[in-house]
């Protein structure tokens, strides 16, 4: 398999620079072994006006059948020989996304020892690869490059020429042209090659996310195919493809923030200006709940869909909270939590203070019994609203602490969201969102279901016209109405039966 990159002189600046930021000079071939084969760096021409470098991937079909454990697909008769009889050798694929981020790894990531400047200018690049598998035609091609600032040629590639009736194959001829930087083309053509093939030599596990994200840094974000890129990437891998995109999200809201990824909870800019600094309201819902709780005297909490664990490091810091849960239904979130807190390198007497465990809310858990308080902190508008009355059972019919803090997004306030479509709400993953009056009427239809009161505050600037842009409601629970005679719960306070607990 093949590929050529090329650029042009201008000024001063002379095209023989690319060998600068290949790292490779322009009057030498070299090779490098691979885990399948040979790659060779050479340059067809090299002048001050123009300057190609090529790669040429020399493929060996042994050596890729025995990395693959001598394994054929399937029963069919002639597996075996498939195993080397195929295109492999010639088209462009992940086996050559490999071969370059080996060969031209310091040029991926934006480095230049002799000459640091040259990575940071955008040049004129010309990228051809003969033989490119397109799982999708040339329309695929099209919406996976043109967003990223190329101006690309697909050409189909016939059956066979001889017989112009057998039509086209799935191969392309792909020509690249744009003003780019080197290091982004390079990270581009990484994750895209094996994305238009839509297979992979190698087995895919949790570490190719991370892959991903450092080669789509700065443009994946915001590709319009970002979900087929990561689906087909990660090797259709649906939890993997998911955890992916959820950091993407999350990074590119960050961006558009100015803030750390773990302080983003919703998908608009919700940075709320003041006369200092601007405050994230990530922050200011912390710093309300944490008042909440302390308001109410609470030395045991827990935070209910924990996510990566900011609330319990927030509480950790104060030493009246006791012992800390964080609890989430994802086991990635848990892990993110864990390693963010340094769970692993926690003084003793802290780490006695937290723990974390994966659990559903739609189901009553023995292990949130017995608890001062939880947190619904941007919990409840992602349930699907016919499972409400389930996390509401599981909370406050069932672990009933003493006080429960609920926040959630006002529908209202998205108006004053600049970055947010009209009629969108905050995140993708929002079933629902509240008015101000929706929310009180749910908040006190379950505090008088459950034996609770609920009190309402503001959380960020609250406009005379719309409200706050976040909403919050303490709960406290009315110990006249947890017992019945003889101390047993009653009405709709009592443990569910199998029966029940499945129509929830």
């Amino acid at each position: 398999m093949f590929l050529t990159i090329s650029t042009t002189g201008h000024d001063d600046v002379p095209a023989t620079d690319l060998g600068f930021l290949l790292h490779k000079h322009p009057a030498r071939a070299q090779r490098f072994s691979t885990s399948h084969g040979t790659a060779h760096v050479f340059y067809p021409e090299a002048t001050a006006e123009r300057c190609t470098a090529a790669l040429l991937l020399e493929v060996d079909p042994v050596a890729l059948v025995r990395r693959g454990g001598g394994k054929g697909r399937g029963g069919a008769p002639d597996a075996a020989l498939a195993q080397y009889v195929n295109d492999r050798p010639y088209a462009a694929s992940s086996l050559l996304a490999v071969a370059l981020g080996s060969v031209f790894s310091s040029a991926m990531k934006g480095k230049c020892a002799a000459r640091p400047e040259l990575a940071e200018e955008r040049r004129s690049l010309r990228i051809e690869l003969p033989v490119v598998p397109a799982r999708g035609g040339a329309g695929l091609v099209e919406r996976l490059f043109a967003p990223l600032g190329w101006s690309v040629t697909a050409r189909p590639l016939p059956l066979d020429e001889r017989f112009p009736e057998w039509g086209d194959s799935r191969y392309v001829a792909l020509v690249l042209e744009g003003e780019h930087l080197l290091a982004d083309a390079l990270r581009q053509l990484y994750v895209l090659l094996p994305v238009l093939d839509d297979a992979k030599h190698y087995w895919v596990a949790p570490d190719e996310v991370d892959k991903l994200l450092r080669s789509g840094e700065g443009w994946l974000a915001g590709h319009p195919e970002r979900r087929l890129i990561a689906d087909r990437f990660l090797a259709r891998r649906r939890s993997l493809a998911r955890d992916a995109l959820e950091r993407l999200a999350l990074a590119r809201l960050a961006e558009a923030e100015g803030t750390e990824p773990e302080e983003i909870d919703n998908a608009v800019d919700e940075t709320v200006d003041t006369e200092e600094k601007p405050v994230p309201l990530a922050v200011r819902r912390r710093e309300a709940i944490v008042g909440a709780l302390r308001a109410a005297g609470a030395a045991r909490v827990l935070d209910l869909g924990c996510g990566q664990g900011q609330l319990v490091g927030q509480l950790l810091k104060d030493a009246r909270f006791t012992e800390v849960v964080g609890v989430d239904v994802s086991v990635r979130a848990l892990r993110e939590a864990s390693r963010r807190l340094r769970l692993d390198r926690m003084h003793e007497r802290q780490a006695a203070r937290v723990r974390l465990f994966q659990g559903s809310l739609a189901y009553t858990d023995r292990r949130l019994a017995g608890y001062d308080a939880a947190v619904l902190s941007e919990v409840v508008e992602h349930v699907d609203p016919v499972r409400l009355p389930a996390l509401e059972h599981a909370v406050f019919g069932a672990a009933r602490p003493g006080t429960v803090v609920v926040t959630t997004p006002n529908v209202e306030y998205n108006v004053r969201w600049e970055s947010l479509p009209a009629g969108h709400v905050r995140h993708a993953d929002h079933r629902f969102e509240w008015t101000r009056e929706e929310f009180r009427g749910w908040a006190g239809a379950v505090a008088e279901r459950y034996g609770y009161r609920a009190d309402f505050h503001p959380v960020g600037p609250d406009d005379p016209e719309v409200g706050p842009p976040t909403q919050m409601a303490v709960f406290r629970r009315d110990t006249h109405h947890d017992a019945g005679p003889g101390g047993s719960p009653t009405g709709p306070d009592h443990d569910p039966t199998p029966k029940e607990a499945k129509a929830a």
